[in-house]
Protein backbone atom coordinates (compact mmCIF):
# COMPACT_ATOMS: atom_id res chain seq x y z
CA UNK A 1 0.00 0.00 0.00
CA UNK A 2 1.50 3.42 -1.03
CA UNK A 3 2.03 5.98 1.41
CA UNK A 4 0.59 9.46 0.82
CA UNK A 5 2.26 12.08 1.57
CA UNK A 6 0.39 15.00 1.90
CA UNK A 7 2.78 17.68 0.26
CA UNK A 8 0.56 20.61 -0.78
CA UNK A 9 -1.13 20.82 2.87
CA UNK A 10 2.34 20.32 4.16
CA UNK A 11 3.70 23.48 2.31
CA UNK A 12 0.95 25.35 4.17
CA UNK A 13 1.81 23.91 7.72
CA UNK A 14 5.09 25.01 7.26
CA UNK A 15 4.22 28.65 6.69
CA UNK A 16 1.61 28.62 9.07
CA UNK A 17 4.20 27.12 11.41
CA UNK A 18 6.37 30.26 10.47
CA UNK A 19 3.66 32.57 11.56
CA UNK A 20 3.44 30.81 15.22
CA UNK A 21 7.46 31.55 15.32
CA UNK A 22 6.99 34.72 14.10
CA UNK A 23 4.30 35.27 17.07
CA UNK A 24 5.79 33.47 19.55
CA UNK A 25 9.28 35.58 19.19
CA UNK A 26 6.53 39.07 19.14
CA UNK A 27 5.52 37.57 23.05
CA UNK A 28 8.90 36.52 23.86
CA UNK A 29 10.02 39.87 23.06
CA UNK A 30 6.99 41.80 24.44
CA UNK A 31 7.68 40.17 28.21
CA UNK A 32 11.83 41.23 27.70
CA UNK A 33 10.19 44.69 27.43
CA UNK A 34 7.84 44.58 30.01
CA UNK A 35 9.67 42.22 32.43
CA UNK A 36 6.37 40.67 32.69
CA UNK A 37 6.57 36.92 32.82
CA UNK A 38 3.04 35.37 33.48
CA UNK A 39 0.15 36.85 31.91
CA UNK A 40 -0.18 40.81 30.48
CA UNK A 41 0.29 42.69 33.85
CA UNK A 42 -2.17 45.40 32.57
CA UNK A 43 -0.19 45.77 29.56
CA UNK A 44 -2.11 46.29 26.06
CA UNK A 45 0.53 45.82 23.34
CA UNK A 46 2.05 42.72 25.31
CA UNK A 47 -1.91 41.57 25.39
CA UNK A 48 -2.30 42.64 21.67
CA UNK A 49 0.57 39.95 21.19
CA UNK A 50 -0.39 37.27 23.72
CA UNK A 51 -4.11 37.20 21.86
CA UNK A 52 -2.25 37.26 18.58
CA UNK A 53 -0.49 33.93 19.21
CA UNK A 54 -3.28 32.44 21.09
CA UNK A 55 -5.98 32.67 18.75
CA UNK A 56 -3.21 31.00 16.32
CA UNK A 57 -2.45 28.40 18.32
CA UNK A 58 -6.65 27.94 18.92
CA UNK A 59 -7.80 28.29 15.49
CA UNK A 60 -5.16 27.05 13.48
CA UNK A 61 -4.68 23.14 14.27
CA UNK A 62 -8.29 21.95 14.19
CA UNK A 63 -8.28 23.93 10.39
CA UNK A 64 -5.20 22.41 9.15
CA UNK A 65 -6.04 18.81 10.24
CA UNK A 66 -8.86 19.03 8.02
CA UNK A 67 -7.48 20.60 5.50
CA UNK A 68 -4.68 17.50 5.27
CA UNK A 69 -7.42 15.49 5.87
CA UNK A 70 -8.70 16.76 2.52
CA UNK A 71 -5.83 15.75 0.96
CA UNK A 72 -5.56 12.96 2.15
CA UNK A 73 -8.79 11.96 0.69
CA UNK A 74 -7.75 12.77 -2.74
CA UNK A 75 -9.51 16.06 -3.58
CA UNK A 76 -7.93 17.83 -6.19
CA UNK A 77 -4.30 19.91 -5.62
CA UNK A 78 -6.27 22.82 -6.91
CA UNK A 79 -9.06 22.47 -4.23
CA UNK A 80 -6.27 21.64 -1.19
CA UNK A 81 -4.86 24.73 -2.56
CA UNK A 82 -7.34 27.06 -1.82
CA UNK A 83 -8.36 25.95 1.39
CA UNK A 84 -4.66 25.94 2.59
CA UNK A 85 -4.52 29.70 1.17
CA UNK A 86 -7.39 30.60 2.36
CA UNK A 87 -6.40 29.45 5.85
CA UNK A 88 -3.06 31.38 5.44
CA UNK A 89 -4.65 34.53 4.22
CA UNK A 90 -7.26 34.01 7.26
CA UNK A 91 -4.66 33.44 9.94
CA UNK A 92 -2.51 36.25 9.09
CA UNK A 93 -5.78 38.66 8.66
CA UNK A 94 -6.41 37.49 12.16
CA UNK A 95 -2.52 37.80 13.65
CA UNK A 96 -2.66 41.27 12.46
CA UNK A 97 -6.43 42.54 13.56
CA UNK A 98 -5.15 41.09 16.74
CA UNK A 99 -2.19 43.28 16.72
CA UNK A 100 -3.65 46.40 16.12
CA UNK A 101 -6.39 46.19 18.93
CA UNK A 102 -7.94 43.86 21.18
CA UNK A 103 -11.29 44.93 19.85
CA UNK A 104 -13.46 44.62 16.76
CA UNK A 105 -11.24 45.09 13.37
CA UNK A 106 -12.42 44.51 9.75
CA UNK A 107 -9.12 42.40 9.93
CA UNK A 108 -10.14 40.32 13.02
CA UNK A 109 -13.54 39.60 11.83
CA UNK A 110 -12.40 38.59 8.45
CA UNK A 111 -9.51 36.15 9.28
CA UNK A 112 -12.41 34.99 11.67
CA UNK A 113 -14.78 34.50 9.27
CA UNK A 114 -12.81 33.30 6.70
CA UNK A 115 -11.27 30.51 9.17
CA UNK A 116 -14.43 29.40 9.88
CA UNK A 117 -15.48 28.91 6.07
CA UNK A 118 -12.22 27.10 5.54
CA UNK A 119 -13.16 24.82 8.26
CA UNK A 120 -16.83 24.51 7.00
CA UNK A 121 -15.89 23.45 3.16
CA UNK A 122 -12.82 20.86 4.68
CA UNK A 123 -15.81 19.44 6.71
CA UNK A 124 -17.90 19.18 3.78
CA UNK A 125 -15.51 17.70 1.50
CA UNK A 126 -14.54 15.11 4.35
CA UNK A 127 -18.16 13.57 5.10
CA UNK A 128 -18.92 14.02 1.37
CA UNK A 129 -16.04 11.75 0.38
CA UNK A 130 -16.76 9.57 3.78
CA UNK A 131 -20.08 9.04 2.58
CA UNK A 132 -19.85 8.39 -0.85
CA UNK A 133 -17.68 5.80 -0.15
CA UNK A 134 -19.99 3.52 1.42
Amino acid sequence: MPVLIPSVSAAYAAVLGLLACLLTVRVILGRVRTNIQAGDGGDAPLAQCIRAHANLAEQAPLALLLVVLVEITGAPAGVVHGLGAALVIARLASAWGLSRSLGQTPQRQAGAGLTVLVMAVSSLLLLYHVLAAH
